[in-house]
C-alpha cells in the first residue's frame, strides 16, 4: 500500500478555488501567508507519507486489544503520533495562549486530510482532541483551560466525546448517565458511554472525557443535559496524571474497519468530573466539539478516496491484462470519475473551512451562515464520496480487490464509518433542509448567486462548461424554492436526494473555476464532471420533489418482504 501526501492538489485548491488568501487580511490570520502555508503543507505531508502511511496496514491487521483491563496500541502508531504531536500539529488552530498557532481551521482541515489519508484510525486521536480543545476554549473555566489545554495541545493528553449509550443513539436526550453536584466544585459522574472513538491510549499521558450526564434537576430531553469533563487519572496540585479515576474501558468493540482506533465501552462509576459550561446546556458545549468534527470527517472521506484512488491507479499501471489495465477504457472511466469526485468533494470541504475561518475572524452573521449551510453538505457529500471511491477502488484490482492481501478492501473497510458517525448522513440533510433553509433560503441563494456568477465570467471563453452549470443553479433554485414551501414530511423525504444535487453543482462549480485558473487537466477534469456527474442532480431532483407519500403508503410487511395480493 502506498500514499503520497496531495499536496500540490491541496495548495492549487486553497489559493485559486476557495480563495484562502483572503484569510492573510484579517488580523486574526494575518500569519497565514502563502509562505508559512507552503512550509506546512508540505512539512505535514511528510508526516503523513513517512510516518503515517507505513503504519496503516498494521494497524489493520494487528488491532488494538485490551489486556487485563490495559490498552495496548497497534504497533507503530506510538511513534508515528509523536511525530505528529512533536511537530505542534495537535495545536495547529488551537489558541496561542495555551500553546497553540491560531491557524485557520481550514488550514487545520488540509493537514488533517493528509495525516487521514496515511492512517484514517490514528488520525481519529488527534482529532477528538482537536474537537475537545476548541469546545474548552468556548465553553470551560479558566481554570480548566489553565490546567488541561497546554496539555491537550501539545498531544501530551488526549480528548473523547462520550454521548453515545446503549438506549440513546441519535436521541441524545435519552440518556441515563447522571451527575451529582459534590459540593467542593466537583461532581459524580455515574453510567455508560458506547462508541467512544479512543476511549484510551497508551501513548497520551492521560485521556480526557467529556461526558453528557443528567443532574437530578435536569429536565427532560437534551434540554436537561449537563457536560463534564472526566480524566482518566485526576490531575495532582501540580497539574500532572494523578490518582485513577473511577472509570474503565468495558471492551472494545469488533468492527468492520478502523481496526486500530480502539472504540471503547466505557463505564463512569462514580467518577469525578468538573462541570464545562453552564448546568443544563451541556449540548450547546458538546456541539461547538462536534460541529468542528465535522468537518473533520468529511476530510477523511476525502482522505481515503485519495488513498485508495491512488494504490487503484498504481494498480492500473502495473496490471497487464491484453496491455495495462489503465488503458482500458472502462478502467479509466472508474479513475477519472473517482479523480473527478475528489477534487470536488475536497474544494467544497475547504470553501466551509474558509467560510468559518472568516465567520470567526469577521463577525460576520453571512460568513457564519455560509459556513452553517455548507457544513452538512460537506459532511455528508465528502464521506459518500469516499465511500464511492474506495468502492472503485476495488472494483479496478478486480478479483485481487476482494483478497485482504493487497490491502485495498480495508480502504472501503476503513471509510464506511464516516457516513455514520458524527450525525449520520441522513441526520446532516435534515438538518440541511430544516434547521439551514430556516432562512427562507438566504445562505442558498448567496451561494447559488456566486455559482452563477462565475458560470457568467466563464461563458466567453468555455460556454460548454459553463452553460450546464448556469442550468442546473437555476434548476437547484428553483426546487430549493420548493422545497421551502414543502411540509416537514416532504422535507425530510427530499434531504437527502436535494443534498446531493446540491453537492453536485458545487462540486461542477469548483471544476469551473480550476478549469479558468489552472492548465489543460483541469480543464479535462472539470469537463469530465460537468458532463458525466454533474447530470445526475437532476435525478435526485426528481426523486427529491417525490415527497413522501409513496414510502408512507407502503406497509412495513411490504418492507420485509411480505407483499399482499
Amino acid at each position: 500500500m502506498t500514499y503520497r501526501a496531495p499536496v500540490q492538489q491541496i495548495s492549487f485548491i486553497l489559493r485559486n478555488i476557495v480563495d484562502f488568501g483572503q484569510l492573510a487580511g484579517t488580523e486574526l490570520f494575518a500569519e497565514a501567508t502563502e509562505d508559512t502555508v507552503d512550509a506546512i503543507l508540505n512539512e505535514a505531508g511528510k508526516v503523513a507519507t513517512d510516518s503515517y502511511a507505513p503504519v496503516n496496514r498494521g494497524g489493520d491487521l494487528q488491532p488494538a486489544r485490551l489486556e487485563n483491563g490495559t490498552l495496548r496500541s497497534s504497533p507503530g502508531y506510538a511513534d508515528a503520533f509523536r511525530s505528529f504531536a512533536d511537530g505542534g500539529w495537535v495545536g495547529l488552530s488551537a489558541d496561542p495562549e495555551y500553546g497553540g498557532m491560531g491557524l485557520p481551521l481550514s488550514l487545520n482541515g488540509a493537514v488533517n486530510e493528509m495525516i487521514a489519508g496515511g492512517c484514517l484510525a490514528l488520525q481519529l486521536n488527534s482529532l477528538l482532541t482537536q474537537g475537545q480543545i476548541e469546545a474548552l476554549e468556548h465553553h470551560a473555566s479558566d481554570d480548566l483551560k489553565a490546567l488541561y489545554l497546554p496539555r491537550l495541545t501539545s498531544g501530551e493528553w488526549s480528548g473523547t466525546m462520550n454521548l453515545t449509550e446503549p438506549g440513546a443513539g441519535s436521541d441524545v436526550g435519552a440518556l441515563t448517565t447522571r451527575a451529582e453536584d459534590k459540593g467542593d466544585g466537583t461532581f459524580s459522574v455515574t453510567g455508560q458511554k458506547i462508541f467512544i472513538t479512543w476511549g484510551d491510549s497508551d501513548f497520551n499521558s492521560n485521556v480526557c472525557h467529556l461526558v453528557l450526564a443528567r443532574l437530578p434537576d435536569g429536565g427532560p430531553g437534551t434540554r436537561g443535559i449537563s457536560l463534564f469533563l472526566v480524566p482518566k487519572l485526576i490531575p495532582d496540585a501540580e497539574g500532572n496524571p494523578g490518582v485513577a479515576n473511577s472509570l474503565r474501558v468495558v471492551s472494545l468493540e469488533h468492527k468492520l474497519g478502523i481496526h486500530g482506533s480502539p472504540t471503547c465501552v466505557m463505564s463512569f462509576e462514580g467518577a469525578t468530573g468538573w462541570l464545562v459550561g453552564e448546568r443544563h446546556k451541556g449540548m450547546a458545549a458538546m456541539f461547538t466539539m462536534m460541529n468542528n468534527a465535522r468537518l473533520g470527517v468529511a476530510l477523511q472521506g476525502v482522505a481515503v478516496a485519495e488513498a485508495a484512488l491512488q494504490q487503484a491507479t498504481a494498480y492500473a499501471t502495473e496490471r497487464n491484462q491484453m496491455g495495462p489495465i489503465i488503458r482500458h477504457a472502462d478502467v479509466r472511466r472508474m479513475l477519472a470519475t473517482a479523480r473527478a469526485e475528489i477534487y470536488a468533494a475536497r474544494a467544497i470541504c475547504m470553501a466551509c473551512g474558509v467560510a468559518l475561518d472568516m465567520a470567526k475572524a469577521t463577525g460576520s452573521a453571512e460568513w457564519a451562515a455560509r459556513g452553517a449551510f455548507l457544513t452538512p453538505i460537506a459532511k455528508a457529500h465528502g464521506t459518500d464520496v469516499g465511500c464511492r471511491v474506495a468502492d472503485a477502488a476495488v472494483q479496478v484490482h478486480g478479483g485481487m480487490g476482494y483478497i485482504e492481501e493487497t490491502g485495498i478492501a480495508q480502504y472501503l473497510r476503513d471509510v464506511r464509518i464516516t457516513p455514520i458517525y458524527e450525525g449520520t448522513n441522513g441526520i446532516q440533510a435534515m438538518d440541511l433542509v430544516g434547521r439551514k433553509l430556516s432562512d427562507g433560503g438566504a445562505a442558498a441563494a448567496a451561494i447559488l448567486d456566486e455559482v452563477m456568477d462565475a458560470t457568467k465570467a466563464a461563458q466567453a471563453g468555455m460556454p460548454e462548461l459553463a452553460n450546464p452549470v448556469w442550468q442546473a443553479s437555476e434548476g437547484l433554485r428553483e426546487a430549493t424554492a420548493e422545497l421551502i414551501e414543502a411540509g416537514a414530511d416532504n422535507r425530510n423525504a427530499a434531504a437527502v436526494p436535494f443534498l446531493s444535487a446540491f453537492a453536485r453543482v458545487l462540486g461542477a462549480h469548483f471544476h469551473l473555476r480550476a478549469a479558468l485558473a489552472g492548465g489543460e487537466d483541469h480543464k479535462t477534469l472539470a469537463r469530465i464532471y460537468i458532463t458525466r456527474i454533474l447530470p445526475r442532480y437532476l435525478s435526485d431532483l426528481v426523486e427529491a420533489r417525490a415527497g413522501v407519500a409513496d414510502l408512507d403508503k407502503l406497509s412495513d410487511d411490504a418492507l420485509a418482504g411480505n407483499m399482499n395480493g
